[in-house]
Order: C-alpha cells, then structure tokens, then sequence
C-alpha cells in the first residue's frame, strides 16, 4: 500500500463557489463506489465481513433467543460438558457457556470498537496538525510519538489499568489513548504528501486557516488510510483486552470478557474440559482474522492500481 494510491482514491476538493463542485462531488461518489466493487470482488474480504456480521449478530440478537442467567453463580452446576439446556456446558462457576459466549462477545467487540475510535480520532488530528504545521511543532510531536512506540505498549497499559480500577470505560480509555501513534504516523504521512498539492495551495490562497484545512481538504482525502487503518485498531484492541484479561488484570466478575474466560479456563488446557476452552478461544480467532481480512480487502480496494474498470 502506497502513499499514492491511497491519495488518489478521493480527488482533491475544490474550493467551494467553483464551478467544478458539482462535477467534483459527481467523481468523488464515482470514486467510493469503484471501492466499494472492489471490496465486493474480493472473496476473503466478504468471508471476513461475512464472519464478522454473523458474529455480531451471535453476540446481540443471540441473549434475545437465547436465555441464561449470567449474574448469580450456580455452583451445583460446574464444569458440566455439553447437554440438554446448555449446548456447550457449563464453567467452574456454573455460567452457561454458550450465553457466557455472547456476553463476553459484547464487551470484547464494544471495546474494540470505542478504543479504536478513540485512538483513531487522537491519531488522525495529531498527525493532521503535525504534518500540515511542520517546523518545531511537528519535531516535538514526533519524537513524543517515537519515545511512546518505544516503549512496550502492553506493559505500559498494564501499569496504568493496574492504577486504575478495571471497567469498561477505563479499558477503552486506556487502551484507546496508548494505541493513537500508529494513526498519527499514518495521518502525519498522508498530510506531508497532501499539503503541497494544488488544491491545498489554491484554498490557502483563498483565506482558508489551518482548521479549515484540515477538517474539510487534508483529513477527507487521507480518510482511505484512516479507515483501512481502524479495522487493523479494533483487532489489535481486542487483543489487547485479551491479553489484560488472560494476565488478570481485565474485567472482574459480573463483567466478563472472551480473555477472562480464556484465563478462567487456564487450568484446563490440558485436561477434557474442551468445551471450557475451544468455544471462546476459536471465537477470538475469527473475530480478529475477520477484521484483519476486512482491512486488507479495503487496502486493495483503495490501491486504485489495482482496480480493473
């Protein structure tokens, strides 16, 4: 995936009062629908997305069919295999798997999703102003971004969930503001590229500030990198709360996530107890190669050079 072909994925805007808007809004709708043909084209793409609905609606339609108690323990029901009521067992805790599996889903998918929208927001403005500003600030910037990348990211975060109590919204701020620097460098790039374009130079001529440039010409036409960007952000994030959770350090009862019932069923990896372990850990798996999937079929669909017209 290169600069240039992302870049030109949207046409640069014109500055609005020209006669070109209208002609220009025309190629750019032509633009995105040749992505999205694209996107369709391409079969792991569709099987990731495919993947990934069905997944979605497993995890939030499911408990609507699907009714078990995930609140009070049932300690005169653990560790059962699967049978008549509870298709895949039961935990050490006496929770149906099954029902555990979509509440779990829920949570592991909704702090994806919010963390990587976090870091996507920070990311893209950081690096938007990085680039187009330059100079010192864009120095000072950088070297804050390169100091944090060298730092080990799940350490980091696991010092500051561990200062911090576990909860849902404390997951996704914390993972979602330590996973901003990957977008800004991105961003940042994209920016570095776009601000010595025409169009660029044409509004700077025309009175538009840096605010203006950035929210309505530079961010709009590095918006192919951002959301190829955010589907890698999410798996990525997932993950993370995976590994939180697996270590100890994730949500705590009632709450409940796929890696703390990973880590639950630790202890038994190495015994019969399958239905403790392979649901949850083969759940995990899709989710992540679906968004990983998804991301590289809209990388391709954005490489213009790739497009067969």
């Amino acid at each position: 995936m290169t600069t240039t072909a992302l870049e030109s994925t949207n046409p640069p805007p014109v500055p609005e009062g020209t006669s070109d808007a209208g002609a220009l809004a025309e190629v750019t709708a032509t633009g995105w629908k040749l992505t999205l043909r694209e996107f369709a084209k391409n079969k792991l793409a569709m099987t990731g997305l495919g993947i990934l609905v069905l997944f979605v609606l497993f995890c939030y339609l499911g408990p609507v069919f699907y009714h078990s108690n995930q609140v009070t323990e049932n300690l005169l029901n653990t560790d059962n295999p699967p049978g008549a009521g509870n298709p895949l067992g039961t935990d050490d805790s006496g929770f149906d798997v099954l029902g555990r599996l979509m509440v779990g889903g829920q949570t592991s998918l909704e702090i994806g999703f919010a963390a990587a929208a976090i870091a996507t927001v920070v990311g893209t403005l950081v690096g938007a102003v990085s680039g187009l500003v330059g100079g010192w600030l864009d120095a000072v910037l950088m070297r804050f971004v390169d100091i944090l990348l060298a730092l080990p990211y799940l350490l980091i975060v696991l010092i500051f969930v561990n200062k911090f109590q576990a909860s849902v919204t404390s997951l996704i701020m914390i993972i979602g503001l330590f996973a901003w620097l990957v977008p800004a460098r991105l961003v940042r790039g994209e920016v570095l590229t776009l601000r010595v374009r025409d169009f660029v130079s044409a509004a700077k001529v025309m009175g538009a500030g840096n605010q203006r440039l950035i929210y309505r010409h530079l961010i709009p036409n590095a918006m192919g990198t951002v959301i190829v960007n955010i589907t890698f952000l999410i798996a990525d994030a997932i993950l993370a709360l995976a590994a939180l959770s697996f270590l100890g350090f994730g949500l705590k009862y009632p709450n409940t996530d796929w890696g703390s019932q990973i880590a639950n069923s630790g202890e038994y990896l190495t015994d019969d107890y399958w239905w403790l372990v392979l649901p949850v850990g083969v759940s995990l798996v899709l989710v992540v190669m679906a968004f990983n999937l998804i991301g590289d079929g809209l990388r391709d669909a954005f490489d213009v050079r790739l497009r067969k017209r």
